[in-house]
């Protein structure tokens, strides 16, 4: 029975309020109680900062995370809900443009912002034990979860650099996710969300503002065995247009981001999560990749 819950829990491996996340079976349930472990190491190189929000261009960029992760699922008024605790490290370096100062070089490395998320499943998923988890696995029914997700300003900061770590201010995604059953191995994952953002009043000395980011997603999964499966990832967002000392800059977002997944369990409560994805900035030429690993341990 283990080796069933392992391929649910994957939405623990990417850190930080970004926008163009891919988080696959976000909204697949799993049995009260369940809890997993999950370390995790990201590497993205290409046109992206820690905090893609920033008003630099022309980015060429290395970044290496570490995250840690905490899953437990739990019971929330009859409803599966699951509570998320996540927090990154992060090293890199990057050369970019930035109007005013022109070009800019940064190395960086430091602890990222905290993160929670909240999640419970609206319709098709109530709290389930073992034996009812199982028999939705084998006959899956379509599911609406919803969530919500915060990013607290702990990360690291320095009030006179324009790249950070951490970005100094609070942050919050609302988001509905839909799971149809095409058959009993393909399932359609669709998400929509918002992130807002509120104000960081040390930005360079000055306050920096930014409107909300939407963003739309969609997962084509494909269950093999139990615990091993693999999707198709695809994100597109717009907003987040950014005013800095009162004056608007031209920054608004307009990206997409496609990747793939692949799980693989092994020993009964050990999996391994492989993913990459790729994606374009602004609708120009300039893009990153982004290659990722994970372990994760149910308890």
């Amino acid at each position: 029975m283990q080796i069933l819950l392992i391929p649910l829990l994957f939405l623990l491996s990417m850190a930080g309020a970004v926008a163009q996340e891919l988080t696959p079976r976000a909204y697949w349930p799993a049995p009260e109680g369940t809890q997993v472990l999950t370390l995790g190491a990201i590497y993205t190189r290409g046109d992206i900062v820690p905090d893609p929000s920033l008003p630099v261009v022309g980015v060429d960029s290395r970044i290496y995370t570490g995250v840690i992760g905490y899953l437990r699922t739990l019971d929330l008024f009859g409803r599966t809900a699951n509570l998320i605790i996540e927090q990154s490290y992060s090293s890199g370096d990057m050369e970019g443009r930035i109007e005013g100062p022109g070009s800019l070089k940064r190395d960086y490395q430091g602890w990222g912002d905290f993160a929670a998320t909240l999640s419970v499943n609206l319709s098709g998923a109530p709290t389930m034990n073992k034996a009812e988890f199982a028999e939705l696995r084998r006959n899956p029914r379509p599911i609406l979860g919803a969530s919500l997700k915060v990013v607290a300003p702990t990360g690291q900061y320095d009030n006179d650099r324009i790249v950070n770590v951490g970005a100094n201010r609070w942050a919050a995604k609302a988001e509905l996710g839909y799971i149809t059953v095409i058959s009993p191995r393909w399932l359609l994952e669709l998400e929509a969300g918002v992130w807002v953002f509120d104000d960081n009043d040390d930005f360079l000395g000055v306050t920096r503002e930014q409107g909300s980011i939407q963003s739309l997603e969609m997962h084509l999964v494909r269950r093999f065995a139990p615990g091993f499966w693999a999707s198709l990832d695809l994100n597109g967002y717009r907003g987040g247009r950014s005013t800095v000392a009162g004056r608007r800059l031209d920054d608004l977002q307009r990206d997409s981001k496609i990747g793939a997944t692949l799980v693989f369990p092994f020993a009964r409560k050990h999996a391994l999560k492989f993913a990459y994805s790729t994606g374009s900035v602004n609708d120009s030429d300039e893009s990153f990749n982004l290659y990722q690993v994970s372990y994760q341990r149910l308890f």
